[in-house]
C-alpha cells in the first residue's frame, strides 16, 4: 500500500534496520499495566493502541489495559504519564508529532522526545473530508471557498495540537487562507461531528476517518501526502500536492512510549516484543490495510530517526505561524535548517 511517496514510502523503507537491545534479564510483570491514550475513545491513537496492546498483552503473558484520559490536546494523559513512578507498569501511546513538541505548544514543561523509549507502529496522514452532501465536489472548490470565504467555513478538529489541528494550520499556510475551527475531545467526535453537518469539514486522520468514508458518509477531497492515497476497497484519495504542489508533507508516526527512567529489563523486552511480535503481526498489517494507515513498525534509535522529521515540521511550524509558545531551539530544533542541535 502507498500513502505518501517520497514523504512517507521512503522513510518508512529506512526503517529496516533496528537497533540491537542489550542483554538483560526477561521482565515479567506482576501486575496489569496501563497504557494511557491521552485522547478519547474511538481515535486514531486509541485505534491502533487497541491493536497493539493484546499483542504485548500476549508476549508478556499480563493483563495490558488501554485507558482514555483525554483533554488539553493530550496534554494531561501524557502528563500523568511522565509523572507516574518509573516502575514500567504506565506508558502512553499518541503521536510522536505530539510528544515531540508539547514544550513548544506550552502544554507541558521541559519535555522532549528524548524522554521516551519509542515503539512505533504506524505511520497515518490527515485526509480533508466534507459531508457527503457538501457544496464542494473537490479541493480545489473547497480551496477557493476558504479564500472567498475564510471564517465562514468550519473545520472540526480535536483540537489544534492535534493531527487535524495542525494539518488545516497547514493548508492554510499553504493556500493563504483563514478558517474558523470547532474541537472535540478526540478524532472520532470531529469526524461524527462533521457527519452530522456540526462542521462543514475535518481534517483528521484517514483511520479515524475510513469508515465513513467507506459508508458514504464522508467525500473525501485531498490526502495531505504527495501520492494518491490508498485504503481497501475505496478509490484513491489525490494527493493535497495537486493543488497545493509546493505543500511540504511528512509522516506522522503511532505508537506506544515509555518514559525514560523504567528499569532497563523492562526496556529490553519491550524490545524484543517489538523485534519478535510486532515487526511481523498479521494483527497490525490488517489494521493498517483497512484503515489507510502504513505498516512501519520500529523501536529504539531508528524509532526516534524515522519520527524526528514531523517534529521538525510541526515545531517549526507552528514557530513561523506564530503559534509555538515556546521557541522550538528550546528542544534542540534549528527552525533556519529545519534541523537538530541539541537542547539548550
Amino acid at each position: 500500500m502507498r500513502i505518501a511517496g517520497t514523504g512517507l514510502a521512503a522513510c518508512v523503507a529506512m526503517g529496516v534496520a533496528l537497533a540491537v537491545a542489550p542483554a538483560f534479564a526477561q521482565w515479567q510483570p506482576t501486575k496489569p499495566i496501563n497504557i494511557i491514550v491521552p485522547w478519547g475513545a474511538g481515535g486514531s491513537t486509541d485505534q491502533v493502541a487497541r491493536v497493539m496492546a493484546p499483542i504485548v498483552e500476549k508476549a508478556l503473558g499480563q493483563s495490558v489495559v488501554v485507558v482514555n484520559q483525554p483533554g488539553a490536546s493530550g496534554a494531561i494523559g501524557t502528563k500523568a504519564v511522565l509523572d507516574a513512578p518509573r516502575d514500567g507498569y504506565t506508558w502512553t501511546a499518541n503521536a510522536i508529532a505530539n510528544n515531540a513538541t508539547y514544550t513548544v505548544t506550552g502544554l507541558i514543561e521541559d519535555t522532549s522526545i528524548d524522554d521516551w523509549h519509542i515503539y512505533l507502529s504506524v505511520a497515518n496522514a490527515p485526509v480533508v473530508s466534507v459531508p457527503v452532501d457538501s457544496e464542494f465536489q473537490d479541493f480545489g472548490q473547497l480551496l477557493d471557498a476558504f479564500r472567498q470565504r475564510g471564517n465562514e467555513i468550519t473545520v472540526a478538529t480535536a483540537g489544534v495540537t492535534s493531527s487535524g489541528g495542525t494539518a488545516i494550520a497547514a493548508l492554510a499556510d499553504a493556500g493563504g487562507f483563514e478558517y474558523r475551527m470547532i474541537t472535540y475531545d478526540g478524532g472520532n467526535p470531529a469526524v461524527i461531528a462533521t457527519v452530522a453537518g456540526e462542521a462543514m469539514v475535518t481534517t483528521q486522520l484517514a483511520v479515524e476517518q475510513s469508515e465513513m468514508i467507506r459508508g458514504g458518509r464522508l467525500r473525501p477531497l485531498a490526502a495531505l501526502t504527495d501520492q494518491p492515497l490508498e485504503i481497501e476497497g475505496m478509490d484513491p484519495i489525490p494527493p493535497i500536492t495537486q493543488w497545493l504542489p509546493e505543500m511540504p508533507v511528512a509522516p506522522d508516526y503511532f505508537g506506544i512510549f515509555l518514559p525514560r527512567g523504567v528499569p532497563d529489563e523492562v526496556v529490553a523486552t519491550m524490545d524484543r516484543i517489538w523485534e519478535e511480535h510486532m515487526m511481523n503481526s498479521e494483527e497490525l498489517k490488517a489494521y493498517a490495510r483497512e484503515r489507510g494507515a502504513v505498516f512501519a513498525p520500529s523501536y529504539g534509535e531508528e524509532a526516534r530517526r524515522l519520527a524526528m522529521p514531523i517534529g521538525i515540521t510541526e515545531a517549526c511550524g507552528r514557530a513561523a505561524r506564530g503559534a509555538a509558545e515556546n521557541d522550538p531551539s528550546i528542544i534542540g530544533i534549528d527552525c533556519e535548517t529545519m534541523t537538530e542541535v541539541g537542547r539548550n
